[in-house]
């Protein structure tokens, strides 16, 4: 809201969370689309950031880490990216709300350590980390030590606009302090192992399956893309056709990118959640395959 005056547009990532594309909509904030390579681990395509952005151009967004694409990014490619905004003349909104739930090859990075480079605000969230996903719960935190944001009166704006929302209910505000200050490491780790463990088997799982592609290993959130390959099966069409015949079949559900809707061109491509317990996980994931063999073309 803060950024949509007039002509303005933002980049957002493809693929990318819903929400954004439905809120600048609304706020008749034009958006572009800049890609994900999923061959470079879902990097930002930051020649093609570059092509896209103009002069009405305010911000860009980026996920980290990622949702739905599992990935989290290094050091050096955020910097890249701060750079780059730098460069543009455009601002940074980082969505954090999967912040440290990173278990691969990449620690996860806070882009706000970037802030001397580009302004960037941040958004977290208590429902992931945590495991309160239900209670909508976040924040968004400025790093911006030249104090860009405070001159042009962004965060200014940002507090008006707190007046426009219906916060959190009373007792879940209430209890933030507490949880944010006394829950243990043990905890935290407990969930990383957990994590580490189920992506292992979703990755390992989609392996055996000959019509889908995962063209990385997740390293964060609860998230992986994989591409399907329709033509391998006998009356498959698209991926939505693929997710509501397994929903019937076997009582998997799995998102097809494409009832996104912002995913534009990426058709073919699901996203499936592997944040449930092992056993649940390889039982699912043998009903995919299952699935899969049953419609296989024959040979």
């Amino acid at each position: 809201m803060v950024l949509a005056c007039p002509g303005a547009n933002i980049l957002l990532p493809r693929p990318c969370f819903p929400s954004y594309d439905a809120h600048a909509s609304s706020n008749n904030l034009e958006v572009r689309y800049f890609d994900l390579i999923p061959e470079k681990g879902w990097e930002v395509d930051i020649e093609g950031v570059e092509a896209l952005a103009d002069e009405n151009t305010v911000a860009m967004v980026v996920i980290n880490p990622g949702n739905p694409c599992g990935s989290v990014y290094s050091h050096q490619h955020l910097k890249k990216i701060a750079e780059t905004a730098r460069k543009l003349g455009i601002m940074v909104v980082a969505d954090e709300v999967y912040h440290h739930l990173s278990f691969g090859t990449n620690p996860f990075v806070p882009m706000g350590v970037f802030g001397s480079i580009v302004p960037v605000i941040t958004l977290g969230s208590i429902s992931k980390r945590w495991l309160v996903p239900g209670w909508r719960l976040g924040w968004l935190v400025t790093s911006d030590p030249n104090g860009i944001l405070q001159k042009s009166k962004i965060v200014e704006c940002i507090m008006g606009r707190l007046n426009l929302t219906s916060g959190p209910p009373t007792f879940i505000q209430g209890a933030v302090p507490q949880i944010l200050e006394k829950t243990g490491e043990d905890f935290f780790s407990k969930v990383i192992v957990i994590l580490r463990e189920v992506a292992h088997i979703c990755y390992d799982r989609i392996m055996e399956i000959p019509c889908i592609t995962c063209p990385n290993k997740p390293e964060g959130s609860m998230f992986v893309m994989v591409k399907l390959n329709p033509s391998l099966l006998e009356d498959i069409i698209d991926d939505m056709d693929f997710c509501l015949k397994l929903a019937k079949e076997d009582s998997v559900i799995v998102l097809p990118v494409s009832f996104l809707g912002v995913a534009l061109g990426m058709k073919n491509w699901l996203r499936i959640t592997f944040a449930v317990e092992p056993s649940t996980l390889e039982d699912g994931l043998g009903r995919i395959k299952a699935f899969c063999q049953r419609h296989a073309k024959k040979q």
